[in-house]
């Protein structure tokens, strides 16, 4: 972390939302504005897939994936500026971004027992940042970190997702318009498995970040947690 930058004890900041919605861009940037540690839940979700697929797990038996779940080891770096995610000591930061992953992280996510323990990894890491840290993905403010500062619910309309998405994807191109229908069908998924499903938390923030440029984001969320550390 820059030295000039102040850091804000205990803070936990989590920002939930769909595929697409700009998370990950602006979680590191409010992890980065106000000194804090920054968590992906959703690419610990994504490693567990990988490896999956990697040892021929069937991701659609969820009774196969619930039987392996606890195998893999994850491990995720914490720097805003340089994120990583490892798998039992393999970076696979650009191979959970793979259509192929991207296609069956839904399944392996919805598994309870998948959830469970990533859950408790995920409370880990939250536990030991004592500066502070945001955490992002789909039930940080409902089920991770259900007490935390600032809950923000980011969303965007379906088109600006969609690009966005397309652009993080590594490997065979995909339209914009499959990328939109594939976010629909996951949304589907996500909002109605019954582990917890993506929802917004009742006392979480709305932003919607369709005409929003990543620094006003950033900045709208950087001032509603200073406005939360002043109260």
């Amino acid at each position: 972390m820059p030295a000039d930058q102040n850091t804000t004890p205990g803070l936990v900041i989590a920002v939930d939302g769909p595929s697409g919605s700009g998370k990950s861009s602006t979680a590191r940037g409010v992890a980065h504005r106000l000194g804090l540690r920054y968590l992906d839940t959703g690419a610990m979700y994504r490693a567990v897939t990988w490896w999956m697929l990697q040892h021929d797990v069937a991701v659609d038996d969820p009774g196969a994936v619930a039987a392996h779940c606890d195998k893999p080891q994850i491990a995720s770096g914490h720097d805003p500026e340089a994120p990583t995610i490892h798998v039992d000591g393999t970076d696979v930061a650009a191979a959970i971004r793979t259509q192929e992953v991207t296609d069956a992280v839904s399944p392996v996510s919805a598994v309870p027992e998948v959830r469970r323990r990533l859950v408790d990894l995920q409370r880990q890491a939250v536990s030991s940042a004592d500066t502070g840290i945001v955490v992002e993905g789909r039930d940080i403010g409902t089920v991770v970190c259900p007490d935390a500062t600032l809950k923000v619910y980011l969303t965007a309309d379906p088109s600006a997702r969609a690009a966005r998405r397309n652009a993080e994807l590594t490997g065979a191109p995909v339209s914009v318009t499959e990328t939109q229908a594939a976010l629909a069908r996951r949304d589907k998924i996500d909002s109605g498995r019954a582990t917890a499903p993506l929802t917004k938390a009742e006392d979480a923030v709305l932003l919607d970040t369709t005409e929003l440029t990543l620094d006003e984001a950033i900045q709208a969320i950087a001032d509603l947690a200073e406005d939360r550390r002043r109260a």
